[in-house]
């Protein structure tokens, strides 16, 4: 027969756990079960819990679960269903980027802090336009579209717009893959490098895209940068063959 809550060592109950040690010392189950509050005669609100986070795979997957789908698990009512579903929204408003206007974008990591939790919940992929001003710091985030890049109809002009309506000389774009993936497809730096184009010609500084996937980030700034370097040096040895060459040709004319 299971053991009740009360049956635990305090030390081992959620409740009591979080206060003696903090809420970093709990699992996502123990977090989840205080939330729950109760059990039923066959299993724990901890049991319940797991088989809650059993049914979404992970924790940022409970966001995606719908309060019917809530309702058939056992030991969990409409109430508990709209207490969880309650939760993750607060879960993700505290973590929608508008908490972080005037937040400094320093380095490509930090725009990847910045939406890595609100794109683990989105299931088709989203583009962002972040504006930013001479100290690189948020000043709008702007979302432009949704659907894969090859579908979007992302015009350069309708970017430049925006970021001279704002009347900001800096920008980043980022998008999501939904797929955990954060490679670059043929089509993000395509439209990547034609952004950049125009960008020059306004006189705006393009800082970066970057593609976020489920733990990881890429630059596509830094792929492109290491296209011109690879060019550069590729153009480098060609010039200094063909100076090799002339040398070579010279010298032997001289003999003659």
């Amino acid at each position: 027969m299971p053991l009740k809550m009360k049956q635990l060592p305090q030390s081992e109950r959620p409740y009591e756990k979080l206060l003696m040690y903090g809420p970093k010392k709990l699992s996502n189950a123990e977090l989840l079960a205080i939330i729950i509050k109760t059990g039923t005669k066959d299993e724990t609100s901890v049991d319940i819990a797991n088989r809650v986070l059993l049914l979404s795979e992970n924790i940022n997957g409970l966001a995606n679960i719908g309060i019917g789908t809530l309702e058939k698990i056992k030991g969990i009512g409409k109430v508990k269903a709209i207490q969880i579903k309650a939760v993750c929204e607060l879960a993700t408003r505290l973590n929608a980027p508008i908490h972080n206007i005037k937040t400094q974008m320093k380095k490509t990591v930090d725009v990847y802090n910045v939406f890595k939790q609100e794109f683990k919940q989105r299931k088709q992929e989203v583009l962002k336009l972040i504006l930013l001003n001479s100290k690189t710091e948020i000043v709008k985030i702007i979302e432009l579209e949704t659907g894969s890049i090859s579908e979007m109809n992302v015009a350069p002009a309708q970017i430049l717009k925006e970021v001279i309506k704002e009347e900001v000389d800096k920008f980043i774009l980022v998008h999501n893959h939904p797929s955990g993936d954060a490679t670059p497809s043929e089509a993000d730096i395509k439209i990547t490098k034609k952004i950049d184009e125009c960008s020059k010609l306004f006189d705006v500084n393009f800082l970066d895209h970057i593609v976020i996937g489920q733990d990881s980030f890429t630059s596509i700034r830094a792929i492109l940068n290491e296209e011109k370097n690879k060019s550069n040096e590729d153009k480098n040895k060609a010039l200094a063959k063909e100076h090799f060459i002339q040398t070579k040709t010279i010298s032997k004319s001289t003999k003659i």
